[in-house]
């Protein structure tokens, strides 16, 4: 019985090994199956990445980047390469800018044999970006510009527009601290979280401490500008809250129009000749709105220069009003208003020459390109006698407007040039010089002794037909001449005009250059304002 019993368990015990014996192969096979599930079942990714525009992980297992193109909105190709597993851009991308990514990647074979030899993976994006989280700044003396970014910028340059300082971080900064150039001021900013990325430029304003109201206005408040430099403020609290729904007062009051930039600044942009040459600029500000840079005043002033003498000169002498031509040494400056503007502060290269080689060696004595001499002061009253401004004492942005305006119309003076030579030596005589050639001579009485007529050369200044002549005689009589005729006046009292003398040629006036009737008659048409008179 016990032997039987015996037999029985090491039956039992039998059946128990040759189960485990089966069933340890099973559980490895499971095992190596599970394994393959889990590497067949894994797919890389693709993803947005710290630095790069995305990046790719591959599945267990690892794998090969095949292929990756990105494109831009409309579908447009983004140059892209790879760096290790990182995708990145090999052209600036703007921030915010859409983007679409396709990576292929080949699997190994020994899985791909279940899942696939090649996958593909899609990522839509948009570049990070960032910006300011203040533009306006109240800064306590000596204390520097601290500005923080709504998004770590890895590029970031400042400075003035055009000459902006660039710098690269190691790692993203939230924060940059940058030395206070001035006491208030506007720089440019221009900052990108990433290295690829064009960095998108704003402005940050900082003002001073103390004042209830400030305004920083670009250009500097007392330098020189254009007549059509932009001007811009920007004030430290809402323009509309300092302002209360008008617009600063400018001075002169050019064409032009105010446009608002954003919530805080706003520019003023002229058109047309805008402020005009050799002005003196100023911009009213409400009281209590102290202008930075202005000594705590509301007023901020700028000065447009005034024009070149020899811009003056070569833009009459191209008119036909002096007896000289120019001829520019390259082009000629372009019949455009900003062009001429320009020219007229700073003129282009030429050169000048006499129109006539018998020119009176007198006149070309007095010529001098580079300054306003009698000879260019009597071209311009006789440009203005022919713009009808004469006489009505225009300044000089009107002079300069009018003569830029005949420079680019081509409005050439009809008349040609005159010259006047009086000659006191006894015979006196005064010989009509137009065009290159005497065309008229006739004998002259000039002034007596105690009462001379002045030496020297005049541009006649009152041209009449007629007119009566008052006075006082040497021994203080006064006397009244109706009914003088053809009087050209060129210094004070002076003047060419006819008189009834018994002879001439020789001293007999109050200091006038009389001439007969006839012959005074003659010489009036060749004197009109601008002519000069040359008496010696």
């Amino acid at each position: 019985m016990a032997t039987g019993l015996l037999d029985n368990r090491t039956m039992n015990m039998g059946h128990s090994s040759r189960w485990l014996i089966l069933t340890a192969p099973v559980a490895l096979l499971l095992a190596v199956v599970a394994v393959f599930i889990v590497f067949a079942s894994s797919h890389p990714s693709l993803s947005p990445d710290a630095t790069a525009l995305a990046r790719v992980d591959m599945a267990l297992g690892g794998g090969k980047i095949l292929s990756v193109r990105a494109t831009g909105p409309n579908g447009r190709a983004i140059p892209v390469t790879v760096s290790g597993m990182r995708i990145i851009p090999k052209v600036k991308l703007r921030p915010n800018e859409h983007v679409s990514i396709v990576a292929v990647v080949q699997r190994p074979g020994w899985i791909g044999w279940l899942s696939g030899s090649r996958d593909k993976e899609t990522l839509s994006l948009s570049t990070p970006t960032t910006s300011l989280d203040a533009q306006y700044l109240t800064l306590a003396s000596g204390a520097p510009l601290r500005l923080t970014f709504s998004h770590p910028v890895t590029t970031f340059a400042y400075g003035h527009a055009g000459s902006l300082q660039h710098h690269t971080f190691a790692r993203p900064q939230s924060e940059v601290m940058i030395a206070r150039p001035a006491l208030a001021g506007t720089l440019a900013v221009a900052a990108a979280p990433r290295a690829w990325e064009t960095a998108s430029t704003t402005f940050v304003t900082w003002f001073p401490a103390g004042a209830p109201s400030s305004a920083v206005t670009n250009p500097t408040p007392g330098t020189h500008i254009t007549s059509s430099t932009p001007i811009t403020l920007t004030f430290s609290k809402p323009y509309s809250q300092i302002l209360g729904g008008k617009l600063p007062k400018l001075s002169p009051d050019p064409p032009g129009r105010w446009s608002t930039l954003n919530s805080h600044t706003i520019m003023f942009k002229p058109t047309g000749y805008g402020f005009g040459l050799d002005t003196q600029v100023s911009v009213q500000l409400p009281s209590g709105v102290h202008v930075v840079g202005e000594n705590g005043t509301s007023t901020a002033t700028w000065t447009v220069p005034s024009a070149s003498s020899l811009r003056l000169n070569q833009i009459l002498a191209q008119l036909g009003y002096l007896p000289v031509r120019w001829r520019p040494a390259g082009r000629p400056v372009a019949g455009t208003l900003a062009a001429q503007l320009a020219a007229a502060i700073k003129p282009p290269p030429g050169s000048f020459s006499f129109k006539w080689a018998d020119t009176p060696t007198s006149l070309q004595g007095q010529w001098n390109p580079d300054q306003q001499s009698v000879v260019s002061q009597g071209a311009l009253m006789a440009f203005e006698e022919t713009q009808g401004t004469y006489g009505t004492d225009p300044g000089p942005a009107q002079v300069w407007q009018a003569l830029i305006n005949a420079e680019i119309k081509d409005q050439r003076s009809s008349f040609g040039y005159t010259y006047v030579m009086v000659s006191e030596d006894v015979p006196e005589n005064l010989h009509l010089w137009h065009n290159g050639r005497i065309v008229y001579t006739t004998p002259v009485n000039t002034g007596i002794s105690v009462a001379p007529t002045a030496t020297g050369t005049y541009p006649v200044f009152e041209h009449v037909a007629v007119t009566t002549m008052s006075g006082l005689n040497p021994d203080g009589t006064p006397y009244s001449d109706p009914g003088i005729p053809w009087v050209s006046y060129f210094n004070g009292g002076d003047a060419l005009h006819g008189f009834i003398r018994a002879s001439y040629g020789f001293p007999q006036s109050l200091g006038c250059v009389e001439m007969p009737y006839s012959n005074a008659a003659q010489v009036y048409p060749y004197t009109p304002i601008g002519t000069l008179v040359n008496v010696e």
